[in-house]
């Protein structure tokens, strides 16, 4: 037996012994994703048992360093660990900003002391980041932001809004562009990190047209931030915000690639289409769209896999990310219009227990936002066209 094969068996009898049973059912709610943090109250037993478990094994992030928290695995071990995951239907044990955005940041810019500290809370999952990126004068053209970070000696003194914040009302620290020279727009923004605790810290949560509120407004009012928590050099932050999006979008990308489990387009279309006399879906034009839909969806995930192994070995173009997370929003939107439409008029019932308070219809409203967060989809087509394609005049 070779050693990725032992690695293999090793691995699927400890995630049989140790992944709960409640962990390999599908995903069907926000509440079923597990964003660790300070505050654990509203994690179920089986969440925090799974989340501890494989966060003590480094497992939530396999292929960081153990130095840092990490399992330390080679690209072919995570990818054994990620196969063995799926065959159990094990469900991701955290989802984090700090894993998918901050922590491939830190691991590249950051000092020893700042990953230290940061990166092994962040695969335990004891601290929740969130993103203070977009202003309301500053989201496609995010270089223009004002919030500003005065020079007072040991310490920056921000001021100034974000918007779009994700989850800023949970989380516990912030990752965030200031602007520190107010005369050179890309070369006058830093990257710092601070306790959403800090005094002068406030948010206020913006209500979608889904009924929810996952997006705020952050506000900072003379907030006091250590000059350790500047990563990367005074100015440079750009840098660091280009590298950081990179991987905000290959995460975004991935809601393209569904929740796993059953197929929930195919099975919701059967309950309210119904089936034809040879055990097919009654509406063939119906049909026909859902067949178009997963054959994209299969190819989606095949260049997936491509992806997350060539940006594994650094030999994936620097625009591919944003490739990735065109179409896997474009996707899921596509996803969701061909649920609605399978449902009918009963779709859009909003309230009631038999359509889980509206989960479907709130979800396909929520996909409308998927093409503008994390740079939206002209951004990403300009990018492709320019980078990608080499087209004149792009």
């Amino acid at each position: 037996m070779s050693d990725l094969e032992q690695f293999r068996a090793e691995t699927r009898a400890w995630l049989e012994a140790n992944c709960p049973p409640e962990m390999r059912e599908p995903v069907r709610t926000e509440k079923d994703a597990v964003w660790g943090g300070r505050d654990q109250s509203e994690m179920t037993p089986a969440q925090k048992l799974w989340m501890d478990r494989m966060g003590a094994r480094g497992w939530t992030v396999p292929d960081w360093p153990k130095d840092y928290g990490g399992g330390g695995l080679s690209a072919a071990e995570t990818k054994v660990l990620r196969e063995e995951m799926a065959r159990l239907r094990c469900r991701n044990p955290l989802s984090s900003f700090g894993i998918s955005m901050l922590g491939p940041a830190l691991l590249k810019y950051g000092n020893e002391a700042q990953k230290k500290e940061h990166l092994p809370k962040i695969v335990r999952g004891e601290i929740r980041w969130c993103q203070g990126y977009s202003e309301p004068n500053a989201g496609s053209d995010l270089a223009s932001l004002a919030t500003k970070a005065e020079d007072k000696g040991d310490h920056f003194l921000v001021n100034g809004q974000k918007i779009w914040t994700s989850y800023a009302n949970k989380a516990d620290w912030i990752f965030c562009l200031v602007r520190t020279d107010p005369t050179n727009k890309h070369n006058g923004i830093s990257f710092v990190l601070f306790d959403m605790q800090t005094p002068g810290v406030s948010t206020k949560p913006i209500l979608l047209i889904s009924g929810y509120s996952p997006f705020c407004e952050t506000f900072f009012d003379n907030v006091t931030v250590p000059k350790e928590n500047l990563v990367g050099e005074l100015n440079k932050g750009w840098d660091v915000a280009k590298y950081l999006l990179g991987h905000e979008r290959e995460m975004i990308s991935g809601m393209g690639l569904g929740g796993g489990g059953k197929n929930p387009l195919i099975e919701g279309a059967k309950q309210t289409i119904g089936l034809d006399d040879d055990g097919r879906l009654a509406d063939p034009l119906l049909r026909g769209q859902i067949a178009l839909f997963e054959v994209r969806a299969k190819a989606f995930a095949a260049q997936s896999e491509r992806f997350i192994d060539e940006l594994k070995a650094g030999q994936a173009h620097p625009a591919q990310p944003s490739m990735m997370k065109y179409y896997g929003t474009e996707l899921n939107k596509a996803r969701y219009e061909l649920m609605m439409a399978a449902g009918g008029s009963d779709q859009l019932e909003w309230e009631s227990e038999a359509t889980e308070h509206g989960r479907e219809v709130r979800g396909w409203l929520r996909t409308k936002a998927n093409s503008i967060e994390g740079g939206t989809s002209e951004v990403q087509l300009n990018i492709i066209a320019k980078r990608i394609l080499n087209l004149p005049g792009a």
